[in-house]
This record gives structure tokens, sequence and C-alpha cells, in this order.
């Protein structure tokens, strides 16, 4: 998969752009705040309709302008498809091949990614929801199950709380359609629970050998920390498991007044050498870590969507050795587009930046070096 043109009107702090990628690596250089991360952002837009970057999604349109449009092409195989995402005040569209899609799920996973940026760090430093986050985007472009599993999950979830809430204050209230709403969502965490147990572990047949080879360490794994305790992921196994333990917790849920068990409380960590990177680690392991984890889902897609994700790294070199960067880019320029933001080309070898295209970034302008 690659994406070989990218159209911005209006988007942050681009009037008109309009760029052709290289099927390979393509770097993006320029000075702090010229403008060479919004490009990695519209891509995440265009394949994930959200941004990493702010919670105020009209901040991504250019001041005084009513709406920001984003366009790519994108190639899988022979197959070509135009992207759309309008982002006006309070509301998004997206559209394939100018046919607007009204469900999330038939637009995600038209152009796989894999993003690291600075703030990736927040996976390891931060709270359990961020590392949930970051599950669920990956999962939800890999599965189009997992990804509408998910949705009636957080819908069943948050009736769920409801009626909880209901039934406290109502001793009257019905709690046998308080046991419906409990089983179907009993039925969507299996799901969850499975596709998440599979996910982590075929991140952990590659990630040790990776970090391996980028630090001359070893030892790094990824832990699933579900807020229950399981034996078994099998569905019977689940099943019998949360429903015991709903049901034992019924007065606790009810004085709450919200869910306290379930998928929607899972977390992960990052293991080197058993300890806890989040506790025991350098910030200089946690990024290897958090960059590792992210090119060990390559994999991962090849696998499971039989095509190769995009990849897009923001000021990934800032923080890293000649050495780190180096790998780092050996280990990605196979056969896989790459787009990277970097301030300079230092200390990057030549062969690696021979066959890329090179864009310099000033203040909104973009040229083709």
């Amino acid at each position: 998969m690659e994406i070989s043109k990218i159209n911005l009107t209006n988007f942050r702090n681009y009037d008109k752009l309009n760029i052709t990628l290289n099927k390979n690596m393509n770097i993006f250089i320029g000075s702090n705040a010229a403008g060479k991360t919004n490009i990695l952002e519209s891509i995440i837009y265009l394949a994930l309709t959200k941004s990493y970057r702010s919670q105020r999604e009209d901040d991504a349109i250019k001041f005084n302008k009513s709406k920001a449009i984003i366009k790519g092409k994108v190639k899988t195989d022979k197959i070509i498809k135009e992207l759309s995402l309008e982002i006006e005040p309070g509301k998004k569209k997206f559209y394939v091949n100018k046919s607007l899609i009204n469900k999330l799920s038939d637009y995600i996973s038209n152009l796989d990614i894999i993003s690291f940026t600075p703030d990736d760090l927040e996976i390891i430093k931060d709270s359990p929801n961020i590392r949930r986050n970051t599950l669920n985007i990956q999962l939800s472009q890999l599965s189009k199950k997992y990804l509408n599993t998910l949705n009636l999950y957080n819908k069943l979830l948050k009736n769920r709380n409801e009626y909880l809430k209901l039934l406290f204050t109502n001793g009257i209230a019905d709690k046998s359609y308080l046991d419906v709403i409990t089983d179907k969502l009993i039925e969507q965490a299996i799901i969850i629970y499975q596709e998440r147990k599979e996910y982590i572990d075929a991140i952990n047949a590659n990630i040790d050998k990776i970090y391996k080879e980028m630090t001359d360490d070893s030892g790094l794994y990824i832990k699933y920390l579900p807020n229950i305790n399981i034996d078994s992921f099998e569905s019977d196994n689940l099943s019998n498991n949360l429903r015991e333990i709903y049901k034992k917790n019924y007065y606790r849920e009810l004085n709450n007044g919200m869910t306290l068990f379930g998928p929607h409380r899972d977390d992960f960590s990052f293991n080197l050498n058993n300890n806890d990177l989040k506790n025991f680690g350098s910030e200089g392991q946690q990024r290897m870590a958090v960059i590792c984890f992210k090119i060990s889902e390559i994999d991962i897609f090849i696998n499971k969507c039989q095509t190769k994700p995009v990849l897009l790294f923001d000021d990934v070199f800032s923080e890293l050795d000649i050495k780190k960067r180096n790998r780092l880019l050996k280990y990605i320029n196979h056969d896989i587009q790459s787009i990277v933001t970097t301030t300079d080309l230092k200390n990057i070898q030549k062969k690696y930046i021979n066959d890329s295209y090179i864009f310099v970034v000033n203040k909104g302008n973009i040229t083709r070096k």
C-alpha cells in the first residue's frame, strides 16, 4: 500500500498544497513550526479520520476559513482509490472515490498506517487509557470485526452504566433488563479480549528481535494486563468468568453507578528483562521500546491484511544517536513506503537517501530538493 498524492486545502498552515510522493522513502526537512508535522497529521486524518494532536478538530482548519479538505490517492496492488476528508466546525465527512461513506467501519483500512511521533512516549508514561486507545486504533485498522465489536461494546457499556444508576435510585426498576444488557456486553467483551491477546502475542513474536537489532540489548516484551484474572482466553471460559464477576460484584457496581470490570479497563506494559519500563526505564529505553513496538506491527499488517502499511515517523531522529538512526533507516527502507520528518540530514548515510524524495518545508511552502 502507498499514498501517491496528497492535496490539502485550508489545512493548518497550508492554503493549497499538492505533493507527489515516492513509493519508498520521503523525507520532509524543515525547522520547528515550519509545517512538516502537518503533512503527517493530514495523512493520519486521511487514514483514521482523526488526529493525534488535538481534541479540537476545528483547530485543523486554517484561520478564517470555513472548511479544510484533505485528499489522497492510495494504491493497493493495481487498485487506486481517492480518499477525501472534509473538516468543518463540529463535523466531518469522508469519501471514497467521491462517494460519501456513512459508517466509519466502511472507511477505516482504506489507508493503513503505522505512525511514531514524540508524543508516543505517552504510551509508556501515561495512563492506561492511552494504551487502550493505541490498541483500538491499530486493531480497528486490522479488523473491521474488531471496530464494529468495539463500537457495540461501548454503546452497551453506556446503557449498562445508565441502568445501574437507575437501579440505584429506583428500587422498583427491573433488574432482569440489566441481565440482558450484561449478557450482550459479555458477548462483545469476549471478542475484544481475544483479538487484543492475539495482537499482543503477534507483537511479542518480533519485538525483542527488533530491539536487539536496534540496540544490541534484549529482553523486551509486552505484557497484557486485563483488570480481571483470565486463566484461558477460550470463549466459554471468558463467558463464565465474566458472568461470575458481574454477579459477585453487583452491589459494588450498583453503588458506583458504573461497570467496573471488562476490556474497557484493560492495560498493557512494556517490560525489559522483567522490569516495567514505565517505572524503571530511561527515556532512551522507552523511546526505543515504542519504536520497536511500532515496527513490530509491520508483519502483522502484512500477514493479516496482505498489504504493507505506510510508515510515518515525525522527528524520530532528533533523540537517536547516529548508530540507531541508521539502523532504523535500514529497517524501514525495504520495499515499504515511509514518510519521515526531520530538521536536517546530518549523519544519515547517503545510501539511505539516494532514492528518497527530499522535500524542504518553509512556512507553508514545500519544494522538492
